[in-house]
């Protein structure tokens, strides 16, 4: 039996989960027509399921000590940052020549994961030196971070790479809501074809939407590595002022929230019946749509949640230290009415209190986008297989 061709995708995620669980629902769709190797850069929660089919190699895990992926660290006990990346590098040299791909997939980069150049410039040297070589993709999200003091000069940076060593852009959107020159602006020309795929959710299916009996709220900010005050608040908001309305509260606070925040939230949460903390959702979709509402932070994956609960919403978009990716999703969603919004900066217990209540009675649009975006990435690879697999045949 001849073997199945043989994508290699490269994900790292620093800060929550956003990324890997793209990467991962992309992969799933792939695995249909390939063999699918996931080097998976970053903490992976026991909690998070890897769809049959699709192989997950754990490259020695870095993370970052903050919420902006700005002070990478070593999450492996015992290995300082240098030796994390020596066997990182070592891995990824070794997985090249085992998988030998038709495609690689690299998440990000170069639009974002600059500090992890000095892996993957090496790696994609290597990669467009095999013969033959792969077809090299960047995959990337809606809406890119564009507030940098010298954003110009990193986007011109990241241009020089695309136009080195990829084929193709495929960016997971629908143009209809964003497109990749609104937050990527190089003053050279961008040579690899871009491809929109619609947007990436774990499933294009919308769950049942069900009306508890009394009003609940959902409150979730990803991973949790940079939900904290949103949580504190939350947690306030309701004892102090939700409770005596008959509200009920959940609070899923995401595997990679700090223990000790955690405790403090359960602590502050005793004897307070209508208020419950718990650690992970694994189908937040469906726990979003069996609320009243939802409260979050406004990432990818968390917006198209909302998109497909169909569920009154409030974004409180994380915004700190030059962060604009959520802003601008948020204020895009907003303008259609699918969210309410509430800016990091007005959040309080009683900011928070008064736009829950405002957004309990809101009525929800019915909004149309692409959600596609799986099979339709795993569509683009393929065709962009068949298209060099037909000129280096006609070559020879």
């Amino acid at each position: 039996m001849t073997p199945r061709p043989s994508v290699l995708y490269y994900c790292q995620h620093s800060v929550g989960l956003g990324h890997l669980v793209r990467s991962l629902a992309i992969a799933q769709a792939l695995s249909e027509g390939f063999r699918v190797v996931i080097a998976s850069g970053g903490a992976v929660p026991p909690e998070l399921a890897v769809p049959s089919g699709v192989e997950l190699v754990a490259l020695p895990a870095i993370g970052s000590s903050d919420g902006r992926g700005s002070q990478l660290i070593s999450l492996e006990t015992g290995l300082d940052l240098e030796e994390v990346w020596r066997r990182r590098q070592n891995v990824l040299g070794t997985l090249l020549d085992e998988v030998r791909p038709v495609a690689l997939v690299i998440e990000l980069f170069p639009f974002g994961r600059r500090k992890f150049a000095r892996e993957l410039v090496p790696f994609l040297e290597r990669a467009t030196s095999l013969d033959p070589a792969p077809v090299i993709a960047s995959s990337v999200r809606d809406i890119l971070v564009d507030s940098k003091y010298n954003q110009r000069e990193l986007d011109d940076c990241a241009a020089l790479q695309l136009n080195r060593y990829f084929d193709a852009i495929i960016v997971h959107a629908d143009p209809n809501f964003a497109t990749l020159d609104e937050t990527f602006r190089p003053s050279i020309p961008v040579e690899p074809s871009i491809h929109y795929s619609g947007f990436v959710v774990r499933s294009a299916h919308r769950p049942p939407r069900l009306r508890p009996s009394a009003p609940e709220v959902l409150i979730s900010a990803g991973g949790g590595k940079v939900g904290a005050s949103l949580f504190r608040a939350a947690v306030t908001a309701h004892c102090r002022y939700l409770d005596p309305l008959g509200v009920r509260t959940r609070v899923v606070t995401g595997p990679f929230v700090d223990p000790v925040i955690v405790a403090q939230l359960e602590a502050d949460a005793r004897g307070c019946a209508t208020l419950e903390i718990s650690r992970f959702e694994p189908h937040l979709c469906e726990a979003m749509a069996s609320a009243s509402m939802t409260v979050s932070q406004c990432g990818y994956n968390t917006a198209l949640d909302i998109i497909r609960a169909g569920v009154p919403a409030l974004v409180v978009p994380y915004d700190a230290d030059g962060e604009t990716e959520q802003a601008f999703r948020a204020t895009r969603l907003a303008r259609k009415g699918v969210v309410n919004s509430l800016s990091m900066n007005d959040l309080t217990p009683e900011t928070l209190s008064g736009a829950i209540i405002g957004t309990l009675s809101m009525r929800t649009p019915t909004v149309t986008f692409d959600l596609g975006g799986s099979t339709e990435t795993a569509r683009i690879v393929s065709d962009l297989v068949e298209q060099r697999t037909r000129r280096v045949l006609s070559l020879r």
